[in-house]
């Protein structure tokens, strides 16, 4: 009796065995499908966001963590960057590209609408000049609405004073992807508003609004320029292109709130 039950249950397992390896198969290429559906979706949206792509006819396709890459483009180098973000994608073990060059390539005309793209970066460019606007000691950004279309901002609220509708209207325009600015700001005395050009501010906080604000400058070269803080006096050290670069730096430094005085000497011409 009991060498029956051993064979029953070895009969069991055998049955069980046999049968767990294809559900195995089955589970693993449920994942592996699933994988390379978000590498082709993250490789697509990357190209929609990348400006030298985005309006180029790509499509792609990943089996297995292969890549491969169709359609058409203008020149080599597109192709070449199609390849390399499409190899730099983690997950992504190979990459076919099959993709057509042609000289007089024309790129397909898009439906009415923003593309994704242009929405990204519109709100982008609404948030670099809504972050320059909160950080300056002189424009009360609560009372500033921004909106952005393709790259052309427009501004409108109140301000305090006429200098300070002009400076909110030059920190947008200097602003890295701003096309143009419609300055609609009215000036409007806000007896509630509290900050003053003396407020106190943390010099760790000082130096990093000011780096930030040259990086989202389109007119600045934040990555050759060092900043640093010592109880509100700001220090700019490295190079610049010109004077008018330089004196773009201090300004947008002083804009900062808590700033007490900006020194320059050591920012040289390259």
């Amino acid at each position: 009796m009991k060498l029956i039950k051993k064979q029953h249950s070895a009969l069991l397992v055998l049955m069980l065995s046999s049968l767990s390896v294809p559900v195995l198969a089955q589970d693993n290429k449920a994942r592996q499908d699933l994988l390379d559906a978000r590498l082709e979706s993250q490789i697509l949206t990357t190209y929609q966001l990348s400006p030298y792509l985005r309006h180029d006819d790509i499509s792609v396709a990943v089996k297995d963590g292969k890549a491969t890459i169709t359609g058409k483009v203008e020149s080599d180098v597109n192709k070449d960057l199609a390849t390399e973000i499409a190899q730099g994608v983690k997950g992504v073990s190979d990459v076919d590209n099959k993709m057509i060059t042609e000289e007089n390539y024309q790129t397909p005309v898009r439906k009415a609408g923003p593309s994704y793209a242009e929405i990204i970066d519109d709100a982008s460019v609404t948030a670099a000049v809504k972050s320059k606007l909160m950080w300056s000691r002189y424009v009360d950004s609560g009372s500033t609405k921004i909106t952005t279309k393709k790259g052309m901002v427009t501004l409108t609220g109140t301000a305090e004073t006429k200098e300070a509708v002009e400076l909110a209207g030059n920190l947008a325009m200097t602003t890295r992807g701003v096309m143009s600015v419609d300055n609609k700001l009215t000036v409007e005395v806000n007896p509630d508003n509290k900050s003053k050009p003396g407020t106190v501010m943390a010099d760790s906080w000082i130096t990093t609004k000011v780096k930030s604000t040259f990086m989202y400058s389109r007119n600045v070269d934040g990555s050759d320029i060092a900043v640093n803080t010592s109880k509100g006096v700001v220090t700019l050290e490295g190079l610049v292109d010109s004077g008018s670069e330089k004196a773009l730096a201090v300004q947008l430094a002083e804009n900062i709130k808590g700033v007490q005085s900006v020194k320059a000497g050591s920012l040289t011409f390259k």
